[in-house]
């Protein structure tokens, strides 16, 4: 059985360094055609290091990066040929693809890179972090009170651009000597202020419930993922109802440690296909495109798990519940909104339509809700955060130009010149 694994795995990482070959010699060819970055232009960076299968972290941003840009150019420092792929493809901002140290080095000197944004903890970070003379600013990929959220990670960064007082509470509770007063800075959820789409449905009298699970984790501690748990049963309830159109948006990573899992994924997919051969005005969906809006937005009702979706959801202010993990060893931090949410068991999963109906009549459940959006985004009106992250950028900019103008006349060292790097090309 060793042996039989171990070709396994063999296999999977010749494939997978063949495919990225691919993807590298593709991006190259569309960089070359595309023309050279303009010099000495941009002035905030986006640093991603991750690939395709990861691209949710970004797309959430894509619409508040674009419209930063329109005030302080922004680039995509991409490290990963396959995220640099999808993010030429799809995203609306250029992209500086720099898979190795040297090809870091080579493009920060052609710019003046005034603050270097981060969606996520990847541990290709640290190569940027030996930049000085620029801010490091963390803005995550989402609000939750997963334990990611208070990782001992954020004294990394300079900065963090976080949603609200829930996020600052949650900081100041765990994170020894961290000063959140001065290195967390509020901008809300200004992804919320991007909220739209074109749906893939015709609306109608029926009731639109959002299923949006998370995946398996990789571990008892982040054990959220309820498809092979809760899915099958709630959502088989609510395509049998008639009244109901579901909208199943599984997390991209689902499926990709536990094989049970990935079953029940492609289970729930089949159901809806068959719910919608028996019955075409049903139009239910099985969502896994890149825009993510139009679903927190449309849907009556949301499921999710413990993941940034709850606070996606939370963000658009309308009813939602949250899947309570069948493992007792999964970490839930009880300090805030998970201490008050509208749980949905494994033993109620089958009850859904009940449920849904109970959350969408109770007057105190939608006041206690409207209270927790106020705690977590503050002013939600449309706009609101959009501006709080523009406010942010600029007064970085202007301690920028602070500790620039602090700076003038001393002698620099040349930050780029590190000979023990590890220079190795990507595959």
């Amino acid at each position: 059985m060793g042996a039989v694994s171990d070709a396994k795995k063999a296999y999977r990482l010749l494939r997978r360094a063949i495919a990225s070959r691919a993807a590298v010699q593709r991006v190259r060819q569309r960089i070359e055609a595309d023309g050279p970055l303009p010099l000495d232009h941009y002035r905030v960076a986006v640093y991603f290091a991750d690939g395709a299968v990861n691209m949710y972290q970004m797309r959430q941003w894509y619409r508040p990066l674009a419209e930063l840009a329109k005030r302080w150019p922004v680039v995509v420092i991409s490290r990963n040929a396959t995220g640099a792929e999808k993010l030429l493809e799809e995203g609306p901002l250029p992209v500086a693809f720099t898979p190795t140290v040297r090809d870091v080095e080579r493009f920060v000197a052609t710019q003046d890179i005034r603050i270097v944004l981060y969606v996520n903890q990847n541990t290709r970070n640290f190569q940027m972090f030996r930049y000085g003379r620029r801010w490091h600013v963390f803005i995550n990929h989402g609000e939750s009170d997963k334990m990611y959220m208070t990782t001992n990670q954020y004294k990394a960064y300079d900065y963090a651009l976080v949603a609200g007082q829930a996020a600052r509470d949650r900081l100041s509770r765990v994170l020894w000597d961290y000063d959140v007063d001065r290195r967390a800075i509020e901008i809300g959820r200004p992804q919320a202020d991007h909220y739209s789409g074109t749906l893939p449905y015709t609306p109608d009298e029926r009731t639109v419930i959002l299923y949006a699970p998370t995946w398996e984790g990789d571990r008892p501690s982040a054990h959220y993922g309820s498809i092979a748990t809760h899915g099958e049963a709630l959502v088989n309830a609510l395509l049998a109802t008639g009244r109901h159109r579901v909208i199943y948006r599984p997390h991209p990573r689902s499926g990709v440690v536990d094989d049970e899992y990935g079953a029940a994924h492609r289970r729930i997919i089949a159901a809806i296909d068959a719910a919608n051969a028996a019955d075409a005005a049903a139009q239910h969906v099985f969502d896994d495109g890149p825009e993510l809006g139009w679903q927190l937005a449309a849907a009556d009702v949301a499921v999710v798990d413990i993941s940034a979706m709850v606070y996606d959801r939370l963000a658009a202010g309308k009813p939602l519940m949250i899947t309570r993990p069948a493992d007792e060893r999964a970490t839930i931090d009880t300090n805030g909104y998970l201490s008050d949410c509208e749980w949905l068991t494994v033993d109620s999963a089958g009850d859904i339509v009940a449920e849904v109906e109970r959350v969408r009549a109770d007057e105190v459940a939608i006041a206690r809700l409207r209270m927790w959006v106020q705690h977590y985004f503050g002013d939600t009106t449309q706009g609101v955060a959009t501006t709080k992250f523009h406010g942010a950028i600029d007064q970085l900019m202007q301690e920028w130009d602070r500790w620039h103008a602090h700076e003038m006349g001393a002698i620099r060292t040349d930050e780029d010149d590190d000979d023990d790097e590890v220079d190795e090309e990507e595959l």
